[in-house]
């Protein structure tokens, strides 16, 4: 029986016998009328898969820009204000790399320049954006791949910022129009070489920020990835370099694109013959740590349609403190790997007995593994109420 049913035949069980036999047949009436409303009725039929259809989660306080592009069906599976333009940080590397290269190959640069190219493809390095930024024009280098690849959004620094690449404007649709020509319409020289420095993304940058949140932790290989980040002041790994006019915060809004509250970006491709493209641009609150951004942004990435996308396999957790180590094996005396962000989310596959590691007022030899690093984290890090984390597995 409906439950919400319950209440009303009870009452009128317990109905008085004084009551009217015009009150009893209102009664009858009124419970009819119920039994009726109770009824299921035929379903509406739903709406098939769209286009616009938007699945994204943006947590409470981001601004996101979003764009999914499943090259298969030629649609997109995702879009948030795919207009909206925001400063690219070193998403602008993709147009300084395009426009240095034009339709010539790899082989045609010097080994100078190919070497700084593969270093601010891999590792985000700023040292060889601002090099190229310098050589081949600034802010002509936007101006000639707007018009190359018919960008909408894009457009270069503010001229209050001339120096700063990473102020250039950019939006999420015409993140996905960079892919797009780069897969579909570069020379394939220069299309095998980009996508391979992008493969090759090392987790750590040069700057000692951990440049694998986004894409790289929401899905499994094989993904390509052109990350970007600014206005942090640390980024685990190691730590940071001295700010780069990348890293730099500019105040408020110039010419639409906010320059002061902190930036991260998540863009390439993700699957099998790089079927899915994927931009996820977002601004969070001043103040915002690292950690807590990277997290924010793993969860709005791993809330999206990515079509051919495989997830990984495991538990996502919390970690509080800052400079966490991860361990080559669940001992402090083990190779240290790398640190976490601090109070970023991470990917749990199982945990193990280890060394008892104590931290006042914490004592835990239980370890977690976390595979997205090759390595292992004391328990007492990890968001969890007691030493070993239940329903986790054992490793």
């Amino acid at each position: 029986m409906t439950p919400s049913l319950i209440p009303f035949l009870a009452a009128a069980r317990r109905r008085p016998p004084w009551r009217s036999a015009r009150a009893t047949v209102l009664g009858a009436v009124l419970l009819a009328l119920v039994f009726v409303a109770a009824l299921p009725t035929a379903a509406a039929p739903s709406p098939g898969p769209s286009a616009s259809t938007v699945r994204a989660h943006v947590p409470s306080g981001v601004t996101a820009g979003v764009a999914v592009f499943d090259r298969r069906s030629g649609s997109f599976t995702e879009q948030v204000n795919p207009a909206l333009p925001f400063r690219s940080a070193s998403v602008v590397k993709l147009l300084i790399t395009l426009d240095l290269l034009g339709d010539r190959g790899p082989d045609a640069l010097e080994a100078l320049d190919r070497a700084r190219v593969d270093a601010m493809l891999r590792a985000s390095d700023d040292d060889a954006a601002s090099h190229f930024w310098t050589v081949n024009g600034a802010g002509a280098i936007i101006d000639r791949m707007v018009r190359k690849l018919g960008l909408t959004d894009t457009a270069r620094p503010p001229a209050t910022h001339p120096g700063y690449w990473g102020y250039t404007a950019l939006s999420a649709r015409d993140t996905v129009r960079i892919y797009r020509y780069l897969l579909d319409a570069a020379p394939a020289a220069v299309r095998d070489y980009v996508m391979g420095g992008l493969r090759s993304s090392t987790r750590c940058a040069d700057d000692g920020y951990d440049q694998h949140f986004g894409i790289p932790g929401a899905f499994e290989r094989p993904w390509a990835v052109k990350q970007g980040w600014s206005g942090f002041r640390s980024g685990g790994c190691t730590t940071p370099a001295a700010a780069t006019p990348a890293a730099r915060t500019g105040g408020p809004a110039v010419a639409g694109v906010d320059l002061g509250r902190p930036a991260l970006h998540s863009t390439g491709t993700v699957g099998p013959d790089d079927r899915a493209i994927v931009a996820v641009l977002t601004l969070h609150p001043d103040g915002t740590s690292y950690g807590k951004a990277y997290t924010d942004l793993g969860r709005l990435t791993r809330s999206l349609n990515v079509p051919g996308a495989a997830r990984p396999a495991g538990t996502w957790i919390g970690t509080w403190g800052t400079d966490v180590n991860v361990r080559e094996n669940p001992t402090t005396t083990s190779r240290n790997l790398t640190v976490l962000p601090a109070g970023a989310e991470v990917l749990v596959s199982c945990q193990k007995r280890g060394e008892e590691v104590s931290i006042p007022p914490y004592t835990n030899d239980w370890w977690a593994y976390l595979p997205q690093y090759g390595g292992y984290v004391t328990n007492i890090y990890l968001s969890a109420a007691e030493n070993q984390v239940p329903g986790l597995g054992q490793c």
